[in-house]
């Protein structure tokens, strides 16, 4: 299976047929060349009105935090998107709804086995954060982005890049002060090695 074929089978599944029937495909980005890996949520509205992944303010700053510019972010041959469900789920009570279970469970393993040259896997959130982890659903996401060193140099782990998170910014210093910089380094690295 090449990727195309797997674009195709994803637009196939029975599990997706409502988007696909709307018109809708699936929403990432991967590469046999990609050297970083960006495993977040799910699209967000507007991305899936786009076609474009992380096409917000939250794509501002996680770029920003990851130390790229857009064009290498979008550079598929650098950096791969595969969130955790390719399509918007929709809106919930308080934000966006959760991806759907067993999405990543099935397209993933697939997708990341065909990108062999992956030298870093940037878990953004909960939902990456304890599936790629293996954490139980009780994990702590800050203690688990203040402990990012013990998940390097294959996982950073970090919290999303919202401006619904900038009271927990402001309350976690930390984050700017440490995580950040070696952050950048990681990502600087995965590019050039």
């Amino acid at each position: 299976m090449d990727f195309a074929e797997v674009f195709e089978a994803i637009k196939e599944d029975a599990q997706n047929a409502e988007y696909t029937a709307a018109g809708i495909d699936p929403l990432y980005t991967a590469s046999a060349t990609s050297r970083i890996v960006v495993i977040g949520q799910a699209p967000g509205r507007v991305a899936q009105e786009t076609r474009i992944p992380w096409n917000d303010q939250s794509g501002d700053r996680l770029r920003s935090w990851l130390g790229i510019d857009r064009d290498t972010f979008y550079d598929p041959s650098q950096v791969a998107l595969l969130p955790m469900d390719f399509y918007y789920p929709g809106k919930g009570r308080s934000g966006d709804l959760p991806p759907r279970k067993g999405f990543a469970e099935k397209w993933h393993p697939i997708l990341l086995g065909m990108m062999p040259e992956v030298k870093l896997t940037v878990l953004i959130g909960a939902y990456a954060t304890k599936r790629y982890l293996k954490l139980p659903s009780s994990a702590n996401l800050t203690t688990v982005v203040e402990g990012y060193k013990d998940y390097l140099p294959t996982y950073f782990p970090l919290v999303h890049p919202s401006p619904r998170n900038q009271i927990w910014l402001r309350k976690h210093p930390w984050f700017e002060e440490t995580v950040l910089p070696d952050l950048k380094h990681a990502v600087a690295d995965a590019l050039q090695g």
